[in-house]
């Protein structure tokens, strides 16, 4: 069940689209097909508060909505595509802290850009 007014949640959204498991990735999904001309906003229904970050661990703009269960982090490529993934709670933490996007991290590895 959704947290809030219109807020989707994890298993929501594995069930609405095609995830297929990242491997050695637990806890970890990318959307079927790779590349994708689909907006993350399109995926969670505009239902959640998108954050952009450029970071030193990722080449593309890392974009990111954390959602109940979990959260989906999007990869958005210089031609304006998305390569998506989802994760549960504990892939979505892991992930998080390896691309360095952590609460209250000041690094200058990381860049916030409002999304």
């Amino acid at each position: 069940m959704s947290e809030g007014p219109g807020r989707i949640t994890f298993d929501e959204l594995m069930a609405n689209w095609d995830w297929k498991p990242i491997r050695n990735c637990p806890g970890r999904f990318v959307l079927v097909g790779g590349r994708s001309d689909i907006s993350p906003e399109v995926i969670l229904g505009h239902a959640s508060q998108l954050t952009e970050f450029k970071v030193k661990a990722a080449r593309d703009t890392v974009v990111v909505a954390r959602i109940d269960g979990g959260g989906l982090i999007s990869y958005k490529r210089p031609d304006g595509t998305y390569v998506h993934t989802l994760a549960d709670t504990h892939g979505f933490s892991r992930k998080m802290e390896q691309l360095g996007i952590v609460p209250g991290n000041t690094s200058a590895d990381l860049f916030e850009h409002p999304g």
